[in-house]
């Protein structure tokens, strides 16, 4: 008989505080984002575009999370597994899912157990990964 211990969900107050710390992280760097979290089913618990931040950053940090959570991996991760040759490299065009490939996106886990993700869009993609592992380092 084998035992599973419940790991608690990511709630929304956490949802919130990874927000609040990425845009914090970037703020500090002087770069204007959008930051979206999801659970582990992929629905929305946050998002938050700064007022000056490209409009399509929401929708990139959206997608990072996305691809962040699907594949239980930091997007920064996975950008040579997409190029020619890579492991996945048909994947982008296989599914019909908003997967996007650039870094940004960054797995939240509790007890090593995947509860979420958060992706940052809006600044260059190794900033955004930076504000997005922030974020989740400041989890506790």
């Amino acid at each position: 008989m084998s035992t599973t211990t419940a790991v608690a969900p990511l709630t929304t107050a956490e949802a919130e505080s990874l927000v609040v710390a990425a845009r914090q992280a970037a703020e500090a760097a002087g770069v204007t984002v959008s930051v979206t979290v999801l659970d582990a089913g992929g629905h929305l618990l946050a998002f938050r575009r700064d007022d000056r931040a490209v409009l399509i950053s929401g929708e990139t940090s959206t997608r990072k999370a996305y691809t962040a959570l699907q594949l239980n991996a930091p997007t920064a991760d996975l950008v040579d597994a997409v190029q020619p040759g890579g492991l996945f490299h048909t994947l982008p065009t296989a599914l019909d899912r908003p997967l996007l490939f650039i870094a940004g996106g960054v797995p939240v886990r509790r007890d090593g157990r995947l509860i979420g993700a958060v992706g940052v869009g809006g600044g260059a993609p190794e900033q955004d990964h930076a504000f997005a592992t922030a974020a989740v380092e400041a989890l506790v």
